[in-house]
């Protein structure tokens, strides 16, 4: 239940905000796209590693202990920003300019012609949001290893490899305290059998999506 929750509010999440994100930049009326472009591309060149982003989430942001710690880190990334952003500029500006004479907003744009004419690029960063969130298990390490109750399936599994490995390693080995073969197997079919069902109904949004979006721009 943690990782299903996990990934589908990441992905929610994550695709409002990079939709919001590369909506924004694409509008040639917005003057500081620009500069707005380089600053999210600049992170791509530089970042501040693993000890600041700690430091941020747990001393400033108080994230440690909480779910929001998986969650609000891999909400944006630039190349998902960047891929929609290629994409809604395939979108003609006739047809938003047409909305806008008739009355609509930024929002009302953005909701009821952008978001459904962008389907197959949704679809493509919403299945690389939910492999990302599904398949993480770095961050539950960092500042959910001391709650039980709260790990996901991929950080489950990695604790019950580590405790063989380590048993076997200092050759103290008590059956009783091992996973059995059945359970690491049912385990690992928990965490791959979704993404394995899911794919094959993303895939064609996937391809499209992806090509589109690298094309164009």
């Amino acid at each position: 239940m943690v990782t299903i929750y996990v990934t589908l509010t990441g992905t929610a999440l994550g695709l409002i905000v990079t939709s919001m994100s590369g909506y924004v930049l694409s509008r040639p009326d917005f003057k500081h796209r620009n500069k707005a472009a380089f600053f999210i591309y600049f992170t791509t060149l530089f970042s501040g590693g693993l000890i600041p982003s700690y430091l941020v989430n747990v001393n400033v942001l108080h994230l440690d202990h909480s779910l929001m710690a998986i969650i609000l880190p891999g909400l944006m990334s630039p190349f998902f920003i960047f891929l929609y952003r290629n994409y809604v500029k395939g979108i003609p500006d006739s047809l938003m300019e047409s909305a806008r004479i008739d009355g609509a907003g930024d929002f009302r744009i953005y909701w009821q012609i952008v978001i459904p004419l962008c389907k197959p690029v949704s679809a493509t960063i919403g299945l690389f949001l939910a492999l990302s969130y599904w398949n993480n298990w770095f961050g539950y390490s960092l500042y959910l290893v001391a709650d039980k109750d709260k790990w996901g399936l991929q950080y489950l599994l990695y604790r019950m490899l580590s405790r063989v490995t380590d048993a076997v390693r200092d050759s103290q080995i008590i059956v009783d305290q091992l996973p059995t073969e059945t359970m690491k197997l049912a385990t690992a079919m928990l965490v791959t059998g979704p993404v394995i069902l899911f794919y094959p109904f993303a895939q064609r949004f996937f391809v499209s999506g992806l090509t589109i979006g690298g094309v164009k721009g």
